[in-house]
């Protein structure tokens, strides 16, 4: 991914029954020009933790890289970070940054001693009370879908399913997203696993 390229974007983070799913589109845009349609958006940063990122490519592609550093240092001197402490520390560098803030969404899961999904502004406040979270320029498309047919306690494959019909509702609304597939990850007890990509034509 180009350090210069803005993202038109859509991701999407959703709890299901012991897990929780994270997903992307990949259409990278410039403006009125699209500058890739194989964009990275989803990012594993520990055995146990994933991002997706919404906004300027070379601010998220920065936080991957201190998150990833961070939590190194977390388990050699702690263990496994957890996803709370995961959590605060992305929201006190986007706030400590705030006067000249990272121009990003971004969507923080993981497992611990169970499923997390939280939602970051560019400022740090983050949210971790609903059960689904979407990013981007395609977030209205994906919430409607979402709305209408998220269920608690969901299986792993009613999520993936439901995920990827949310991307889709998206990418045919949405003139900033699209590519030509979408990423999905799930995170659950066994860890990050990266599911093979889901063609969007």
């Amino acid at each position: 991914m180009s350090e210069n390229k803005k993202t038109g974007t859509t991701t999407v983070g959703i709890l299901v029954k012991d897990a929780v799913i994270i997903a992307t589109d990949q259409k990278a845009s410039m403006g009125y020009m699209v500058a890739s349609k194989r964009s990275q958006k989803l990012f594993q940063l520990d055995d146990h933790i994933g991002m997706t990122i919404a906004g300027t490519a070379a601010d998220a592609l920065a936080i991957v890289r201190i998150l990833r550093a961070q939590f190194k240092l977390y388990k050699l001197e702690r263990g496994p970070i957890t996803l709370k402490a995961a959590a605060t520390l992305l929201s006190n560098i986007l706030h400590g940054s705030k006067y000249f803030p990272y121009l990003n969404q971004f969507i923080l899961a993981g497992y611990d001693n169970k499923p997390h999904v939280y939602s970051f502004d560019p400022l740090g406040a983050f949210d971790e009370r609903e059960s689904f979270h979407s990013t981007g320029s395609g977030s209205p498309f994906v919430y409607g879908v979402l709305e209408d047919q998220y269920k608690p306690n969901m299986s792993v494959e009613q999520g993936v399913e439901l995920v990827k019909r949310a991307i889709k509702a998206a990418v045919e609304r949405d003139i900033a997203s699209g590519g030509k597939e979408i990423e999905i990850a799930v995170i659950d007890k066994n860890g990050f696993r990266l599911l093979p990509p889901e063609p969007l034509k």
